[in-house]
């Protein structure tokens, strides 16, 4: 059997996608028993964060594994398989588990170093050994990466290197000021009462706002999480009911909702109302027409331009449509494509934009092919055309200063995007904090910690192939304890009369010759199957051997009990 994760996270997919495909804890419930009971998998777990979804399998075949993973991630996140497709990403065996190791350190992160993620990895083991999906290889697997993660966390400065989502985002609400001074004296409304909202709000008053209001749809929790706050951080906190949202949100300064809502719970009209409510004037969309006197940019390219693959006329007049926009290239085949990518570059074709070339100096064309028909599918299947396009310019509208600060950390979003063009409103949401971080500084730890997940895969890796062959090596010590028991029960039936002192002076002397034979090769068998390509000696142990393969299965279901019982809850 060997590991496979199928899954697709921030860094594969857009966010509009992410939100779609969200699980909720019953279809991840009835995913991990879909797995399972499907033909390729015997052990399953997933990961499912605001920022990645993740089924780990334990299969016996690749490709099937991957069909059918695929399929069931797009059968139970309701995202069609066509689409979802191109967003997957597939890591088997080694890699599968260097990318468990690196996501648990926070280097797969949003934002690198965030350790929110190990409780997120604690929590997918726990749901998978609750409905016992998770057998030895991924318990061994998550555990190791819980270990892995603090080890991460403990040894080196990964923490300097990024902040939870939740500091992350409340450092983009507060723009240029540090977030003490900005959320000072403050009210915040957190709408959810979950584990995200939680540290939102103990985030928040440890900074120092005057007030916090936590609402959320069973009320015995928000008054829990309020009593908390209340205790530990001395901040007031109260506890209201859903229905009162739209009350609070025309006294509250900071909004933080995180919620498990398949739905918006701040719409767009809701904040609008809010700001009126505070300010006294309507909140204006800003995407609106510019006000007098503000200079109207000119599209990127206008109606006329000559060597255009696009029927203009058809085009005149829509609003915001430009030639060498998105909407543009949708649905194009490769050779219309490639007529517009090079009238974008200005007469410049796509591999003489910087594709391969071949020994003599010439355009590789299959590399150009490749490239083509990349994009090509990458049309077709999502509608869009790479980043390759130039910039385009957009009219600079001045913005009223902040009345109403939202942050949104809920995957699907809590609230709605609309908001970003509310005027007297500043939203963070899960698609903002994902372009903040893409800038964000590496630190120098970080290479520590891609060290540290180096040798923790191998040393894995290592383990796993040991514990292959020991039920063989037990199998192979049971096989000569029977010899030895049958040869001493044979002795006494030829000499009855030997006394009790010469038997047991007999019997460990031929155990004594029996262990020193297997010893060293037993020890180096294991030794050996622990290295990289070191399976084969199990099957070569049990060829010399004659051993029954139904023994050595018998043993391994009893090592595998047995580590089931001595695993703690």
């Amino acid at each position: 059997m060997s590991l496979l994760v199928v899954g697709l996270s921030h860094r594969s997919a857009p966010v509009s996608v992410l939100e779609r495909a969200a699980l909720s804890a019953d279809a991840q419930v009835k995913l991990l028993q879909d797995t399972v009971a499907a033909d390729p998998a015997t052990e399953a777990a997933v990961l499912a964060t605001c920022n990645r979804i993740e089924l780990y399998a334990d299969v016996d075949k690749f490709h099937a594994g991957v069909a059918e993973l695929s399929t069931l991630l797009a059968q139970h996140s309701g995202v069609g398989l066509e689409e979802l497709t191109p967003y997957l990403y597939v890591h088997y065996e080694d890699r599968a588990v260097h990318h468990l190791f690196s996501v648990a350190c926070g280097l797969d992160s949003m934002v690198v170093g965030e350790g929110q993620i190990l409780g997120q990895i604690k929590d997918a083991l726990a749901r998978a050994q609750d409905l016992h999906t998770a057998g030895r290889l991924l318990n061994d697997l998550f555990q190791q990466a819980l270990r892995v993660g603090k080890r991460a966390h403990s040894e080196t400065g990964i923490d300097r290197a990024g902040q939870s989502l939740v500091t992350f985002g409340l450092e983009q609400l507060a723009a240029d000021t540090d977030v003490p001074g900005w959320a000072r004296g403050r009210t915040a409304l957190v709408i959810g009462a979950g584990s995200m909202s939680s540290l939102a709000a103990a985030t928040l008053a440890r900074a120092g706002v005057g007030e916090i209001v936590v609402a959320n749809r069973t009320f015995e929790r928000a008054e829990r999480l309020a009593q908390i706050l209340a205790d530990a951080e001395g901040t007031t906190a109260r506890a209201v009911r859903m229905d009162a949202v739209a009350a609070e949100l025309t006294r509250a300064d900071v909004v933080v909702s995180c919620t498990g809502a398949t739905g918006l719970v701040l719409t767009a009209d809701a904040v609008a109302e809010a700001v009126a409510g505070r300010t006294g004037e309507p909140a204006a969309d800003v995407s609106a027409e510019p006000p007098a006197g503000t200079t109207h940019l000119p599209p990127a390219s206008a109606g006329t331009d000559e060597n255009c693959p696009l029927d203009l006329a058809s085009v005149q007049g829509t609003p915001g449509f430009s030639v060498h926009g998105e909407a543009a290239v949708a649905g194009m085949d490769a050779a219309t494509l490639e007529q517009h990518a090079a009238w974008v570059g200005e007469g410049t074709s796509l591999r003489e934009q910087g594709r391969e070339h071949d020994a003599g100096g010439r355009f590789a064309p299959e590399a150009d092919a490749e490239l083509i028909a990349a994009l090509a599918g990458a049309v077709a299947a999502a509608g869009r055309v790479p980043e390759y396009r130039r910039p385009e310019p957009v009219a600079e509208i001045p913005r009223p200063a902040p009345a109403v600060f939202l942050l949104d950390l809920a995957m699907p979003r809590d609230i709605d995007a609309a908001v970003h063009r509310l005027a007297g409103v500043r939203l963070v949401d899960i698609e903002s904090l994902a372009e903040a971080s893409a800038d964000a500084p590496m630190a120098s730890d970080v290479d520590q910690v891609r060290r540290i997940v180096s040798e923790e895969v191998a040393a894995f890796g290592a383990a796993q192939r040991a514990a292959h062959i020991t039920p063989t090596v037990v199998a192979l010590r049971t096989m000569a304890a029977d010899v030895v028991a049958a040869e001493i029960a044979r002795l006494d039936g030829r000499l009855p009369g030997l006394d009790d002192r010469l038997r047991g002076e007999i019997r460990q002397t031929v155990h004594r010759v029996v262990d020193k034979l297997l010893h060293a090769p037993t020890v180096r068998v294991k030794q050996l199957a622990a290295e990289p390509g070191g399976t084969g000696y199990a099957d070569a142990l049990r060829t010399l051997f004659d051993l029954d393969p139904e023994t050595v299965a018998a043993v391994s279901r009893a090592v595998d009990n047995t580590d089931e019982k001595d695993r703690p809850a």
